[in-house]
């Protein structure tokens, strides 16, 4: 990727810039992207700095749910929303957290955006329908939820930009290619017809894709791919390896450009209508993880990628902005692979024959709950690390941990202490250290639950959220008896997608000062700034459909464009 020449609005550069545009984005993940979409649909000129070597940030990392209600997809399928519907269920899991203001712009933005990024002939998506809201029983949450994703993309269209995007570590083998949907059919493969279907699918995919020479990128490769491509069409240039040094303010304190370092020097951007910081949040940065997080969850432990170490909320917090929730995070019950990486537990959770115990031997909280809730309750009961519990029927038939089902965990998981196993229950306890009266008591109270149907201690399998992931063919699809040898034991950690605080942003998406005021010129959206969804998590990609809503927002401030609400 080249620089391109400097373009502008008619004005002469300015002789203290070394490059100058309309609008700055700091960060190229979906609310980067999408916010340069949205300035470029403006007429502004528009430039995207991206720190790392490969373009897509967490955003192509991740699943690539996208919560945004009302959007065209889900209008077209018959499930559009009331908005005050909507706001009713944010206000109630948000529990006046965040102002009313910013919900209310999220609510009637995001179609709008998505509006505009449906006009485009690269963005498609689809309702992954049933994938409940994650508190479907509250006034306005939705049983078959919001949540849409984009189509499986051929990322070969992306040419020469192909190489420059962000690898998925769970790329499937031989090139398989696999949505949200076909993971919830593929998981069920040795219990239902519609997982040997899928399973079929999927074997006719890896033939088709070696025959086709199809590199194909389903969830967040996908929207990353599909987002670069609209970029490309609309010219909006991105300078990969560009980590950005400070913000540029003038006397008065507005922020008037950034300096940023690229092949080897300074770089003096100015940005006329204003900067937008969209670099994450604090994952890997260690220092502010040890400041802000709470005990039991200062540990590294985060999915994010590996440039997100906080650049943009330290920037602006220099500049004067605010900061709020910094002691919290998108949380995700996770466990360390051998090798380092953090595999996230979703559906793992939904397990019928299983627990999770702390190191006391006790449940602690429902296991199949949204993951946010779970480590919510994992750190406070200070249930670090938490140890999953299953039985020889669970290990054949579910995945678990990117292991399939039946399959033996490597040898390289029980070097690591992470995997335990026993023919007892009672062995199993002495492996991992909790008392073994208790952990057989848990097992046997838990397996009552399971023969009736009902978990009366935390309700597991009452909420639609919950029954997605499970297995159909039970009567509560989330308990089933933990009987038979050999037992398992896996070690849980209180991993995390990203933090979940920074700067304190108003409606437009301006970063405000600790008086209210605004730091003129300063956006953010994404991580780096204060969620809109407080200490909840809607709906699966209520992380990006927020980013990119108010990545928009921020551009359409800048614009000069109105605001409806």
């Amino acid at each position: 990727m080249t620089q391109p020449p400097n373009r502008t609005t008619g004005q002469s550069p300015n002789r203290d810039w070394d490059h100058e545009v309309d609008f700055l984005i700091v960060g190229s993940g979906g609310g980067g992207m999408a916010a340069a979409l949205s300035a470029a649909d403006a007429g502004l000129d528009t430039l995207i700095v991206e720190k790392g070597r490969k373009f897509g940030g967490s955003t192509a990392i991740s699943g690539g749910g996208i919560w945004i209600p009302n959007n065209p997809t889900l209008r077209r399928a018959g499930a559009g929303d009331d908005p005050d519907s909507v706001l009713r269920y944010l206000r109630t899991i948000t529990a006046g957290e965040v102002p009313e203001a910013r919900l209310r712009a999220f609510v009637h933005q995001g179609p709008v955006l998505m509006d505009m990024l449906d006009r485009s002939r690269h963005l498609k998506f689809f309702w992954v329908k049933g994938y409940a809201d994650y508190h479907p029983e509250e006034e306005g949450g939705r049983p078959l939820g919001r949540t849409v994703e984009a189509r499986p993309f051929n990322t070969r269209r992306l040419r020469e930009d192909e190489a420059f995007q962000r690898p998925n570590t769970m790329k499937g083998p031989l090139g398989l290619w696999v949505t949200a949907k076909d993971y919830h059919d593929l998981a069920m493969v040795k219990r239902t017809w519609r997982g040997r279907r899928a399973s079929l699918v999927a074997a006719w995919r890896v033939s088709s894709n070696l025959v086709a020479r199809r590199h194909m990128a389903t969830g967040g490769r996908a929207l990353v791919a599909r987002l670069r491509m609209a970029l490309k069409d609309a010219g909006v240039p991105l300078w990969l390896k560009s980590p950005m040094r400070e913000l540029v303010q003038d006397a008065s304190g507005a922020v008037t450009g950034a300096v940023v370092e690229r092949e080897g020097r300074t770089v003096r951007i100015g940005a006329r209508r204003g900067v937008l910081l969209a670099t994450g949040g604090f994952d890997h940065n260690q220092r502010m993880r040890d400041a802000h997080l709470p005990q039991g969850g200062t540990e590294d432990i985060s999915a994010g990628a590996r440039e997100i170490t906080g650049d943009g909320i330290l920037a602006g917090q220099a500049a004067g902005a605010a900061l709020d929730l910094m002691d919290d995070a998108w949380w995700m019950p996770s466990v360390r692979h051998p090798a380092g990486a953090v595999i996230p537990l979703v559906s793992e959770r939904c397990i019928p024959p299983s627990v999770i115990v702390s190191t006391r031997g006790e449940r602690f909280t429902n296991e199949s709950a949204p993951y946010v809730n779970f480590v919510h309750d994992q750190l406070a009961g200070g249930h670090v690390p938490a140890w999953f519990v299953m039985d020889a029927k669970a290990r054949a038939r579910y995945p678990f941990a990117q292991v399939l089902p039946g399959a033996p965990f490597p040898a390289a998981f029980y070097d690591k202490g992470i995997v335990h196993r026993a023919d007892t229950l009672a062995g199993l306890a002495d492996a991992i250290g909790v008392p073994a009266d208790a952990l057989q008591r848990t097992v046997e109270r838990f397996n009552g639950f399971a023969r009736a149907g009902k978990d009366e201690d935390f309700g597991r399998g009452e909420s639609a959220y919950d029954r997605y992931y499970g297995d159909p063919t039970l009567k509560n699809p989330n308990l089933d008896e933990i009987t038979r040898a050999p037992f398992y034991a896996v070690r849980i950690e209180a991993g995390d997608l990203g933090t979940k605080g920074g700067l304190v942003c108003d409606e437009h998406s301006r970063v405000l000062r600790p008086d209210g005021s605004t730091v003129p010129g300063l956006y953010a959206t994404g991580n780096t700034s204060a969620s809109v969804m407080g200490r909840e998590y809607a709906g699966a990609g209520a992380t990006i459909g927020p980013s990119m809503v108010f990545g928009h927002i921020a551009a359409r401030h800048a614009a000069g464009l109105p605001h409806p609400q």
